[in-house]
């Protein structure tokens, strides 16, 4: 009850973060029920530790930018998924949580389908997350804790592709999901592009794009 009282007199300007500290798992649980799902606010729970940071609005175009390109890509290979926002994800065993900025079901997609609560105690973690690291917020070490095979982060206008092997990131020039597209130089060019000529037009070049690498994959 503490917590809740305290938290309903927290205001988290955009771009800003809170941390609290000594927060049960109880506590935690309590905290996500009150601050509800429609929210600004995203939170990372890690063994007491608790962050709750407001994005800011570039945060917030930049996610829904490489989420419609990653989308494009999916439906151009005819490869089926499904993203599950910033939903929130923990393991009370590990004593972690944590919201990505989007998140993509790929070859576990059959796993978690129509489900509306992730438990990761039984179910697959998202085979990739994205954070938009416009605040430095992302938590690498919840990442590797919850298992999320692949890690996006996008960071002054450059993207970094982590992989995780035996326990820990690494960067990579290429995304197992994706091996014959170069991501990490694709990306920024076509964000870049967007913000230039407007999504709409970034998009279908995208899209062509595309189909020029699979044509050229293809001979």
């Amino acid at each position: 009850m503490g917590a809740s009282i305290e938290l309903n007199r927290i205001t988290v300007p955009p771009g800003q973060r809170i941390l609290l500290s000594n927060i049960t798992w109880q506590e935690f649980e309590t905290i996500l029920e009150d601050l509800g799902e429609h929210r600004a606010a995203r939170v990372a729970y890690d063994n007491g530790t608790l962050e709750i940071m407001t994005p800011l609005p570039e945060n917030e175009s930049g996610k829904e930018l490489i989420s419609d390109l990653l989308k494009a890509l999916l439906e151009e290979l005819d490869i089926e998924f499904c993203t599950l926002g910033s939903t929130t994800f923990k393991n009370e065993v590990m004593s972690k949580g944590i919201e990505p900025d989007n998140c993509f079901y790929i070859q576990n997609k059959a796993a978690v389908r129509g489900k509306d609560r992730i438990d990761l105690t039984l179910d697959p973690p998202p085979d990739l997350a994205l954070e938009i690291d416009v605040t430095s917020r992302t938590h690498p070490s919840i990442y590797e804790a919850l298992g999320v095979p692949e890690l996006w982060q996008f960071e002054k206008g450059g993207l970094q592709i982590n992989l995780l092997r035996d326990g820990k990131y690494s960067p990579s020039d290429f995304s197992p999901n994706f091996p014959e597209f170069s991501l990490i130089e694709a990306i920024p060019k076509y964000i870049g592009q967007c913000r230039r000529l407007g999504r709409n037009k970034t998009m279908k070049a995208f899209r062509v794009w595309v189909q020029e690498q699979l044509s050229i994959f293809n001979v």
